[in-house]
């Protein structure tokens, strides 16, 4: 059932994506007097498709292929290869009819509903639901650096007080792309002692291969109680029950949540004394670690689930227009952080495998349980991430096309159709080898999680 509503979310998220992207082309072509033949989600590759009508000219339908989406515009080469209908003499309702201007316009289009999509979907969250953070402030235990963190030289407990010289307010901002792809200098208060910590260049490497809280926790290192326990889990057969808190292992003291992980790591398949504290009294019990360092069991999983006095959290309201800038520039901050990870590409300091993600990563990102706050955030995310990756200069995407008709404009005369021909073609094989690429990668990195 998970899979099924992971994958659901991932269908109607792309979806949407697809048929709003599409339309913008299509729009922008009736406006100028194009004529639109076909309007697809998905591809109906040798003209099979799933579902498909006409109204007023056009063929509107579902194809079988799910490799996006497309609509046929008149006298255009686009990935249908159609040239039959270019050997003619142009008609005033073709696309190679009207100024460049004009066909310029038509193939940004779908990247400018993008663009309007994510803002507005940022936009309308924010109107809704304001911000909601936690004031760097109020972390009075400091932070719970993970693998990544740790490499770096942070350590549980430390303080982050500034990011290249600048006080941080909100405690999220240490986990944004503005701390991540910037390589940023932090400011660390270590009980009393200023030290500064580089972020590497190449984090964004192991931000691929162990996710971002393994750089730091998005919960701030916080005292716990025993919020509820798993029957027949090891830590049920030791007698551990709602609103226990776990004082010691082994003779250890420990206030804080990732003491405890720590000290049951260090004693993975082994037994451990606990000191429990339980309205005011405190007991010693013995429990079972399983090999993954947790006192569920014997194969793996968590045994209990925590409840974290976490510092108190803040909201900001804006408002219906006040929202409208924070909304865009969400939207623009996911744009510029897509050309910020190809730009570490081109510089060496990321991997291409590292940086891309195709539809698993995306079907793992949406989850296997249905939030529509998280769902109308992602699609708000891939929108702007669509936006980019059609603009990438590469013929049979927008932004091929678009250089293309730029330099027509620059000539004062269009390239030739044989030339636009081999450009399709070329452009067309790049993609297919890329998503090939892209699903494989995809793969290995669930397969090497496991």
């Amino acid at each position: 059932m998970n899979i099924v509503i992971m994958v659901g979310q991932l269908i109607l998220g792309l979806s949407i994506l697809v048929i709003l992207h599409e339309f913008g082309h299509f729009i922008a072509a009736r406006a100028f007097g194009i004529k639109v033949e076909k309007f697809y989600l998905f591809f109906d590759a040798w003209n099979f498709s799933l579902f498909k009508f006409n109204y007023k000219g056009v063929e509107y339908g579902i194809g079988w292929l799910p490799l996006g989406g497309y609509v046929k515009i008149a006298g255009m080469i686009d990935e249908s290869m159609d040239t039959e209908q270019l050997a003619g003499p142009p008609q005033p309702w073709e696309f190679r009819s009207k100024p460049a201007w004009q066909r310029l316009i038509v193939m940004l289009g779908g990247i400018i509903v993008n663009v309007i999509l994510g803002i507005l979907i940022f936009w309308v969250l924010t109107v809704k639901y304001g911000e909601t953070y936690i004031p760097n402030s109020s972390v009075k235990y400091g932070i719970v650096p993970g693998i990544i963190g740790q490499k770096m030289g942070l350590k549980a407990g430390d303080k982050i007080v500034a990011v290249n010289g600048k006080p941080v307010e909100r405690f999220e901002d240490l986990m944004s792309s503005k701390v991540l792809l910037d390589h940023t200098v932090l400011s660390v208060d270590r009980s009393g002692q200023a030290l500064n910590i580089t972020v590497p260049a190449n984090i964004i490497n192991d931000l691929s291969d162990y996710g971002i809280e393994q750089f730091i926790s998005r919960i701030p290192r916080t005292k716990f109680s025993v919020d509820s326990v798993v029957k027949g889990s090891y830590a049920n057969l030791a007698g551990l029950t709602k609103g226990d808190s776990i004082t010691a292992v082994n003779g250890a003291k420990i206030q804080f949540y990732d003491e405890l992980q720590t000290a049951l790591k260090k004693d993975a398949n082994k037994e451990v004394t606990l000191e429990i504290k339980r309205n005011n009294d405190i007991k010693e019990v013995k429990a079972s670690v399983n090999k993954d360092g947790t006192l569920g069991f014997k194969d793996g999983g968590f045994g209990i689930s925590a409840k974290f006095k976490e510092p108190m959290e803040k909201t900001i309201n804006y408002g219906l227009f006040g929202s409208l800038p924070r909304g865009a520039s969400k939207a623009w901050g996911t744009f510029a952080d897509n050309a910020k990870g190809i730009g570490k590409v081109f510089k060496g300091e990321a991997k291409f495998n590292k940086v891309v993600g195709g539809p698993v990563a995306i079907a793992t990102m949406f989850g296997s349980r249905v939030d529509w706050v998280h769902f109308w955030s992602l699609v708000g995310f891939l929108s702007m991430v669509l936006a980019f990756t059609n603009l990438l200069p590469i013929p049979a995407l927008d932004g091929g096309h678009a250089i293309f008709l730029l330099i027509e404009m620059i000539k004062g005369k269009p390239l030739s159709d044989k030339f636009l021909e081999r450009a399709q073609i070329v452009g067309f094989v790049l993609l297919i080898s890329l998503m090939v690429f892209v699903f494989g990668n995809d793969i290995v990195k669930q397969v090497l999680k496991k």
